[in-house]
Parts: structure tokens; C-alpha cells; sequence
């Protein structure tokens, strides 16, 4: 019989590294570190990757204004209609925060403009963003 420590649960969220590793990513994202978040996607980290409170790496670049990191993760296969826990999808976060050239992005990623709670297009009008509006073909 070993003496080494049995683990409570094979899930690899309780190792503190991973967790470190995984906070790191969140913020490179949240950065707009472009290279190197897509190296660790590349590497293994999934593309979809979300935090506590279901923001995801996509999540975190729009949101924070870094287009070319949005564009790697998608060319990477992140999700770009996949919602936060309060149903905030990454177009929607990127239209409230002002960051057109991200919609744009998103948009040519086929984003959903009517994903999310509220959707981009709700957080357009709610903010008379008509120049968005007539990007996702709305009035």
C-alpha cells in the first residue's frame, strides 16, 4: 500500500496550478496579449475556457476592446455567441463598452446580433449606437 495522498476528486480545478495557469490566461485575454493567448489555446488550453462567472476568454478580450485577439480565438474555435452567467454574450459586452472595430470582428465571425441578454442589438438601441444597428442590418 503507497503512502501517497489519495486525491478527493480526479477534476483538475481543485490543483492549484491550474487554477494559477488558468487566472493567467483569463488575464492575457483581459490584456489583449494576442500571442501568447493563442499559443496556450494552441497548446491545449480550451478556446472556450470560462471564469467563475462564465466570462470567457472571447468574453474578456471584446470586452476589454482587443480585436486581434478576438479575431485569434475565433480562428481558433472559440464560441463567439456563447454567453456569460448574467447572458451577456461577447458582441453584446463589446457594444456597451464602445469598441466598434471588436463588433465588427465579432460580425464577420457570425456573431448573433440578437444572442445574449441583453442582446447587442437591445444594448445598441438602449445606447443609439445607429451606426451598429445598420451593421446588424436593424433600424
Amino acid at each position: 500500500m503507497s503512502d501517497a495522498p489519495t486525491p478527493a476528486s480526479d477534476e483538475p480545478a481543485h490543483d492549484p496550478e491550474v487554477l494559477e495557469l488558468a487566472q493567467k490566461v483569463f488575464d492575457l485575454a483581459r490584456h489583449g496579449d494576442t500571442d501568447t493567448v493563442a499559443a496556450y489555446v494552441k497548446a491545449g488550453v480550451p478556446a472556450n475556457l470560462s471564469n467563475d462567472k462564465g466570462d470567457t476568454l472571447l468574453m474578456l478580450a471584446a470586452y476589454h476592446g482587443h480585436p486581434e485577439t478576438v479575431r485569434a480565438l475565433v480562428a481558433q474555435g472559440a464560441d463567439p455567441d456563447r454567453t456569460n452567467d448574467r447572458g451577456q454574450s461577447p458582441l453584446a459586452g463589446a457594444v456597451f463598452k464602445g469598441e466598434e472595430e471588436v463588433v465588427r470582428v465579432l460580425v464577420e465571425a457570425g456573431a448573433d446580433p440578437h444572442a445574449g441578454t441583453p442582446s447587442a442589438v437591445e444594448t445598441a438601441r438602449m445606447f443609439e449606437k445607429r451606426e451598429l444597428l445598420d451593421l446588424f442590418g436593424e433600424q
